[in-house]
């Protein structure tokens, strides 16, 4: 079953890491479909009828981002706020359209693991972090899946570390 990859990157000509899954993802189009926000709504004018029917056709979703201002990039929200509408993603007369599908998250964060953490620089964990989005998909009833998150993502990232974000990126995805 193909698994709908949403993708929300502001600049994924720069990305390190973002754009390295994606041209790893594009290699099994049997699998994965890429869904790029940001190159498909330059002007931020969300087709919310094609978003919902697209939502609508898997079983498996991930939205694919890097951790921006602690929360994932603006666009994403907008999505979020405009998709994800009474009557059809949640309500008493929705009838919970994303009830039971596989939904997750896949994060690129710049600082290390140890920054998110009660000890480190945040004083949180990534999972206290992205709760927002744990609460959205429960309260719609869709099938919250652990989190994916690549730590540590700087200019001068090992090439290897990013090689190894793959194979844990893909480990992730069979898992769900």
């Amino acid at each position: 079953m193909k698994t709908l990859v949403i993708v929300t990157h502001p600049d994924l000509e720069t990305s390190i890491v973002n754009k390295r899954w994606i041209e790893e993802l594009n290699k099994y189009p049997d699998e994965f479909y890429i869904h790029q926000l940001y190159k498909i709504y330059p002007d931020e004018k969300i087709d919310v009828m094609a978003e919902q029917r697209l939502m609508e056709s898997y079983h498996k979703i991930i939205f694919q981002f890097p951790l921006y201002w602690f929360s994932s990039p603006p666009l994403l929200k907008k999505w979020f706020d405009e998709v994800l509408v009474y009557g059809w993603a949640f309500g008493s007369k929705s009838g919970y359209t994303l009830e039971n599908k596989k939904i997750g998250l896949a994060i690129s964060a710049g600082s290390t693991a140890e920054d998110y953490s009660i000890k480190g620089s945040y004083k949180h964990t990534l999972k206290e972090i992205i709760l927002p989005f744990e609460l959205t998909f429960k309260y719609i009833k869709a099938n919250y899946r652990p989190y994916f998150a690549h730590y540590g993502i700087v200019a001068d990232t090992p090439n290897e570390s990013i090689e190894e974000s793959v194979q844990n990126y893909f480990y992730f995805l069979n898992s769900l």
